[in-house]
Parts: C-alpha cells; structure tokens; sequence
C-alpha cells in the first residue's frame, strides 16, 4: 500500500458528532486536516487500531479562563486530559487585555477575586509584553500549546482601559467613553477576537473585595458592545447575569434586545437555584420565546452540579475564615495538619464563628446540608442522606463535627464537595432537561480558573461515563452526547471548522475506550507559578486525543507534541 496519508485510524465506531448513527470506518488524515472516512485502501506513516473503541470529533469547551495559563503554560489542562481539543477564554468580562501598564494590579485584583487565581501566580507568570488586545493575541499566538485556544474581549478590561480609576469605580461611561469602547472592541474583533463577554453577577467580586467593573454596567454601554459586533459583522457576546431585583427572564429580555441591535448570537450561564428549585422551566420558557425570530441566545448548562471542592490543602474548607484556622494558613501543610489534630485546637475551631469574606463563595464552606463525602472515584450524584448535615444528625453530633474529622482522614488529603446549584433536590434530573433542550448548550468547564475550589473542566468525561452509560434514570446516547461536547458548542460561538468529522474538517480527534472511561478524585498539584496550587484530575479511556492530525496524548500520558494554536476569530465550514 502506498502511504499517502499522515496518520489512518482503523476500524474505529466513528461516532461523527452530527447526533447521527454511529458506522464503523477508518479515518484518515493529511496534514491537519480529514482526508478520508470509510474503507482507507492506503496506509499511513503511523496508524491506530482503533477496533473496539469509538473515534469522535475533539471537544469544544466554551468557557474557561485560561488567559493567563495560556502565557505561563503550554498545557491547557486539566482540558487537555479529557478529550477537549479547542478552550475559549475572555468569560465573564474578565481577563488581562487590553491593559496599561497602570492598571496591570487592578486586573489581576479582579481575576483574584472572580476566578480565584492567587495574586502571586499572576504576577510570576504574566510576562505583560501586551497593552492592546490585538498584542495580547499576539503574546499567545508566538507560544505553543497542546491543544487550541480562542479569545473574547472581556469587558471589565475594555472599560479600565478606557476609563482608568472611573472605569474600576464603576462610574457611568461618557458618550466619548462609549466610542473609545467601540474602537477597542471593533479592533479586537478584527485582530480574531471570537467575541465579547461581561459579567453582572453579585458574587463577581475583585480580590479587595470590590464589586467588578462591570457590575450593573448600564444598558447604554452594553448597546455600544453590541454595535460594535454589528459594525464588524462577526463575533458573539456572553453574559454572567446576578444582579438582585433582576430576574433571569429580566436579563434574557435585555440579551434579546442586543443580539436584534448587533444581528449576533449570545449565550448566557444557566444553573438551577437551590433556593428556587422550580425557577429554571419558567426560563427556558422565556428564552425559546426570546428566540423567535432573532439571533440565537443559548443557555450555556453545566452537565453536574455546579460544585466546589473542600479541602484543607484547599481555598475553602469549614473552618477557613475561622480566626484560628486563619493564624495556620501560611504553616506548611504537614505542620497545619498536627496543630488540626490537637484538641484544644479542633475545640477552639468549632466554637469559632467565621469572619465575612472577601470571596463570597467562600461562604458555602459551611453549607453542611449540601455537603458530601468526595471519595474515589467521586460521586457527583450522592443521595441526599449521605450529606455532612444528614449523617452528622443520624450520629446525634454538629455537622462541623462531621466536617472536621472527614477532612482530616486521609492523612489531611480527604475533601469534601459542596453542591452550589444543579442539585436542589438532591437529583440530576432537572439538569438533564436542561441539557436537552435546543435552546442550551454544554459549557462552563471554568478551565484556568478558581484553582484551589473548583475542578469543573473534567465534564466531557463525566458526560460520556455518567450520561451515557453509568447513570440510573434519564441517559443520553453516545451520538447525542458527542454532538453536545463538540459539534453544538462549536457551532454556538462560530468554530464551523471542527466539533464534526468530515471530509477536510479540522482533525481533531479523540479514540476512546468507552467501557474504561472514568474520573478518578482530583488532586492538588503546585506547578503553577511560584510554586502555586491547583487542582488536576485525570481520566482514564482516552486511548489518543488527536489535535490538528498530532497525537498529543497517550493512554492519557502526553506525547510532548505542541499542535495547538491561536484561533482567530470564527471558522468556515469546511468547503465552504
């Protein structure tokens, strides 16, 4: 046989990402591009065996915040451990460009705050050879990764930039502000921008703090965004919504009304309330009417609960804005543990009241009736009677109590997992419907972000081990499954290119072993710069992730091959 092909997948279950049937094929790819799928007669300079396995498109994860991580690393993981091939960054509003250099302390303030992403670490790893947007794209475009990266500009950047003091102090925007603002965005969107994000959440606070720039931003300065898109004919805009008084259809009403202005689609982050468990169906309600006769709003959904992760080696734990739990935090790990484990030491903290804090997520530390055992492999759909608060009543004992004493198992290493939203009833169902619905897309990994509570980007493995196979109740199909984590969310933010298998579609790729698919516990890594702390989790299944033709991982082990680049801005179909 002839070799004229790079890399020929054999006798794999293609499963193509269109939600159509799954065929059995080969897959062959030229360069970085899909050359051929069916009966491949010719070989390849190198070639997998793919019998047994399924070959899907490359997952596309929406929203992260990998800004930073795409400057100081060259793995965007843990995406890149979970079959996603192409991240986009820039959500909610935040991020490092464009940014003079009087304001560099003012956007890392807020990425502190929002993404919990430590000072120090930003501060070591950001090389600022940036002021503009387009330069910011540029920084990243000369440095290599192991899989794709694209970029929106985040308001809160645009507006300090533009503003300076005024703009952090949320100080309305001048008529000239708003066409400075224009120029910035139009520039951007230019220069490969795939869009424009702002956030309006209460709990979006900076590391002093501070409610964000961009909070309850007026709707004018929101118009000027949106014209800007317009004038560019490209682009899409992203919203975090949470200001009190506002309802979500509120919101909704206000992101149908920019989308008609720019004639561009939006997205917005959706979860359950636990506090209005119901709230959601009157919102997709709202939002398929929204999007009669306009661009298209989707729902950006989280396929588990939206989750934070406790830990005494961790952000967020019960007792961490306890004053003496706050007099250990700086000794190492192996002496915070023995003074955990002294008695007077465990009195004192569970007679202590918390402090208010800064990062109001810190609050649900506490949030004992929502709190569960995180074991290994973790289950992110516990029964309700396996919470903290429910056993530690069963025992006849105080929820921190409980709390305490699990943390501390493990040699200090056990965690604990607090549902925020998703799981007001203690099921998954409510998230399926959601997931379901046309209107909503898969997104919300937050890869990049809150480092030391949240390990959300492993969602592309829970779907495929959870949704489709290991769940009792509602499922998801393979097929149906794959076109969620790929072709949707592609399509939703312009990526035309990829998320489908096909005939001179980007070859990005993942060969699966399906019935080994799992997620094992995170762990705690301190790779980040100056020595910083993160949380990583792995996966098992992934016998090749493929990006632009090159295997970049292994058995789940990185190869060391760098294929991943800079995307500017949306992507053709392919032949189109």
């Amino acid at each position: 046989m002839a070799r004229l092909f790079d890399l020929v997948i054999r006798n794999g279950t293609v499963v193509d990402g269109t939600g159509g049937a799954s065929f059995e094929a080969d897959v062959a790819i030229a360069g970085k591009r899909i050359a051929a799928i069916g009966k491949v007669l010719d070989s390849g300079t190198e070639e997998i065996d793919a019998k047994g396995r399924l070959v899907t498109p490359g997952f596309v994860d929406i929203h992260t915040h990998y800004d930073g991580q795409a400057i100081w690393s060259q793995r965007l993981s843990p995406s890149s451990s979970h079959g996603v091939t192409t991240v986009v960054g820039g959500n909610c509003g935040v991020g490092f460009a464009p940014c003079r250099p009087e304001h560099r302390e003012m956007l890392v303030s807020v990425m502190q705050g929002v993404e919990d992403i430590p000072e120090v670490v930003m501060s070591a790893g950001l090389t600022w050879e940036w002021e503009s947007y387009p330069q910011y794209l540029d920084a990243v475009e000369k440095r290599h990764h192991d899989i794709d990266f694209a970029s929106q500009i985040p308001q809160s950047a645009v507006r300090v930039y533009v503003m300076g003091q005024r703009g952090a102090d949320r100080e309305p925007a001048t008529v000239d502000d708003l066409t400075k603002m224009q120029v910035v965005v139009r520039d951007a969107i230019c220069a490969g921008a795939l869009g424009f994000a702002t956030s309006r959440l209460i709990i979006h606070k900076t590391g002093r703090g501070d409610a964000i720039p961009t909070y309850e931003a007026a709707e004018t300065e929101l118009e000027a965004m949106a014209l800007a898109l317009r004038d560019c004919g490209r682009g899409v805009l992203q919203a975090v919504f949470g200001v009190p008084g506002r309802s979500f259809e509120d919101e909704i009403d206000l992101l149908s009304r920019l989308t008609k202005l720019s004639g561009r689609p939006a997205s917005f982050s959706m979860a359950q309330d636990p506090a209005k468990p119901d709230a959601w169906r009157n919102v997709m309600r709202h939002l398929a009417e929204a999007n009669v006769g306009g661009p298209a709003i989707r729902a950006q959904v989280y396929p588990r609960p939206v989750g934070m992760v406790l830990g005494f080696d961790l952000s967020v734990n019960p007792f961490c804005l306890c004053p003496t739990y706050q007099s250990l935090a700086k000794l190492s790990f192996d002496q915070r543990i023995a003074e955990l484990r002294k008695a007077d030491i465990r009195a004192r903290l569970l007679t202590e009241q918390p402090i208010d804090p800064l990062v109001p997520l810190s609050r649900f530390g506490r949030a004992f009736e929502r709190m569960y055992p995180f074991g290994d492999p973790p289950d992110y759909e516990p029964p309700e009677e396996l919470s903290v608060a429910a056993q530690a009543k069963a025992r006849g004992i105080e929820p921190a109590e409980l709390a305490y004493d699990l943390l501390l198992e493990n040699g200090g290493r056990s965690m604990l997992y607090v549902t925020l939203a998703n799981y007001a009833n203690g099921t998954l169902d409510p998230v399926f419907s959601m997931m379901t619905d046309p209107n909503c897309v898969l997104g919300l990994g937050d890869g990049g972000a809150h480092y030391g509570m949240i390990c959300d980007s492993s969602y592309p493995t829970y779907v495929l081990s959870h949704w489709t196979r290991d769940r009792k109740g509602k499922r998801l199909s393979v097929e149906r499954a794959i076109k969620a984590l790929a072709a949707d969310p592609a399509s939703a933010v312009g990526l035309n290119d990829r998320g489908i298998l096909s005939v001179g579609g980007k070859a990005d790729i993942n060969v699966i072993d399906y019935s080994a698919v799992a997620l094992p516990r995170p762990t705690v890594r301190y790779d980040l710069p100056a020595g910083g702390r993160r949380l990583d989790q792995a996966a098992s299944g992934y016998d090749a992730t493929i990006v632009s033709g090159a295997v970049i991982s292994r058995n789940g082990t990185p190869t060391g091959a760098l294929p991943g680049r800079l995307v500017r801005g949306q992507q053709a179909t392919p032949g189109q």
